[in-house]
Order: C-alpha cells, then structure tokens, then sequence
C-alpha cells in the first residue's frame, strides 16, 4: 500500500510535479506515471491536480499522515541501528555459577561497563544445569564455565585454564607429614603449583581426614572422584555442597579438606590458616570458556564484551 511513498511525499513538499521529478532525478512523465499507479492501486485520487500549486486531496492528507508515522518508525529504528552498532544501546544477559560470577565477572562487566556505560549487563547465578537451559533458550548471550558444553550446539571461547589443589586447614596433623610439598597462598597466586618443579603431594597422607565434596554432576566432584580413584584411596566424606566457594569457606573454618580451583583460590579473600599442595593428576587441568549458542546473531556488545574479557587476566 505504501510502496513508492517516496514519490507521494517529495510532490507534497514541493507542492510541484516538475520540483518533485528533478529532486528524485526522474522525468517528471515518469514520476507522474508512477503516481498514477499509486492512486490506481488505491482506488482514490491522492492529488488535487487543478488546483495550483497542487493540493492533497482529502485521502491524500490521510495517506501523507501515515507516510509520516512510517517514516517517523523508521527513522527512529535507524538511530536504534546507529546506537547499537556505536553502542550506545542495548543489553547483554550473562551466566555464570557462584565461584564466576563472586571473582571473575565483576571485573570483567566493570571493564565493560567503564567503557561501554549505556549497554545494560545482566549478570544471572545459578548452577551449570539451569545455565544450560537458559543459554539453549536465548534468555543468555553468554555462559562462563569450567563445565564442558556440546560443540554442536555452542561456541566457546577460551578464557582461562585452571587447576585443581589440594585446600588443607593448617590445624590437621597429616600437615606436618606433608611439609615438603605445602605452599602458601602466595605460592598459589604465584603460580608455583604449575611449576613442574613443584612436587605433588601424595594424597594418602590424607587417608583418614575428613572431606568435604561438591554433589555428583558437578565438573569438580567428577574430577575429584577420578583423582581419588586414581590413587586407590576412598576419601572419607563428611559433608556434600553445591558450590565450590561453599565447601572453601567452610573448609577454611577448620571442618574438613577440600579440593578447590586455584581461579578460586587466587581470587578469594586471604585465609590465613589453610595450606595448600600440588595435585598429581592430569584430571586437575580444565578449561574455562564462555559459551553461546551455535548460529545466534553476535551482537557487537557481544563481540566487544568477548575481547574485553579476553584481555583480562584471571588470576590477577
């Protein structure tokens, strides 16, 4: 109905056929024709071509209104283009499980944010299941996890590779069998458990003390159950939780051992009474990626937030 409404507004401004034609660079036989077959197609004269200048007739006004409400709606979803290619608008929704979104995400969003103040973050917690659910459903642009997501269905982009250590309150005796492989918080925020130099602790040491887990289904407890296995110890579990910074804290209170990422433990406030120790074991190395679904549209707020992300070190 509205198609060539271009040639209907440029005659109403100039109130002129000739000023219309030359302004749209066409014949002014050519754009009468044009505009006859507007009219024909609607079934009503839109010009008044007896009077001088010509007028609009009285479809014709009703017709030029809705011209401007057309044209009103599409110059203000250009600017919405402009903004969001300059972005200066729009939104980013963002998952990630309790340790992510306590220690990784703020600086990262703070970064973003600093730079790009009009885009709107999201920040949503929740564990990887329901992280999954909302990612496949569209309601997030991004998942950060250290828990490995089908590469049919999402994109991942590497963030960060973690370790798993050994969380020991200092008051356990078994620490003082150990003292050659424990290291400090500052030897973790170092990096010195990842030197090959450094030796692994052997965890039969441990054997009789008191463990707290992360629930089955969790990458961690996965992990932690094969290194076990792996060594031919049945770890005497105390307490089961749902979060990693969880079962630290709880840790740090003098309860029980745990194991930890060392993202986790680089990041976390200091605890003074806990010790640490190297891991031997090839399922205490994981990636940390930020997934989105396979054949989403990338927003430039997404690609921007990517690089940001990229460019920020983890574990400092």
């Amino acid at each position: 109905m509205f198609k060539g409404k271009e040639y209907i507004y440029e005659v109403y401004k100039e109130k002129s056929f000739s000023k219309a034609a030359q302004n749209l660079y066409i014949s002014q036989p050519a754009l009468s024709a044009s505009i006859k077959k507007i009219e024909n197609r609607l079934g009503c004269c839109i010009f008044d071509r007896s009077s001088n200048p010509v007028q609009l007739t009285e479809a014709g006004t009703e017709y030029v209104k809705s011209i401007e409400k057309i044209m009103d709606i599409e110059n203000r979803f250009e600017n919405y283009l402009s903004n969001l290619n300059q972005l200066k608008t729009g939104r980013l929704s963002i998952g990630a499980n309790n340790v992510f979104a306590s220690f990784i995400l703020p600086a990262i969003i703070t970064r973003f944010t600093n730079k790009y103040p009009s885009i709107k973050v999201n920040l949503v917690e929740a564990n990887s299941t329901h992280l999954e659910e909302q990612l496949f459903s569209g309601a997030l642009d991004f998942v950060i996890d250290n828990y490995p997501l089908n590469e049919q269905t999402y994109e991942k982009h590497l963030f960060c590779r973690e370790s798993l250590i050994l969380a020991v309150p200092q008051e356990f005796a078994s620490n003082s069998l150990a003292q050659e492989y424990q290291l400090t918080i500052d030897d973790i925020r170092q990096g010195t458990h990842l030197n090959p130099a450094t030796k692994p602790v052997p965890l039969s040491l441990f054997t009789h003390d008191p463990f707290i887990f992360l629930r089955a289904g969790n990458d961690t407890r996965m992990r932690t159950d094969k290194i076990f296995q792996e060594h031919g110890i049945t770890p005497k579990i105390i307490l089961e939780l749902d979060q990693l910074a969880t079962a630290y804290n709880v840790s740090c209170y003098g309860m029980a051992i745990t194991i930890i990422s060392d993202t986790l433990a680089q990041k976390a406030s200091d605890p003074s009474n806990m010790l640490y120790y190297k891991i031997d074991s090839t399922h205490t190395f994981r990636n940390v990626y930020f997934y989105n679904k396979q054949n989403k549209y990338i927003t430039k707020a997404m690609e921007e937030f990517i690089k940001i992300a990229q460019h920020t070190d983890s574990k400092h």
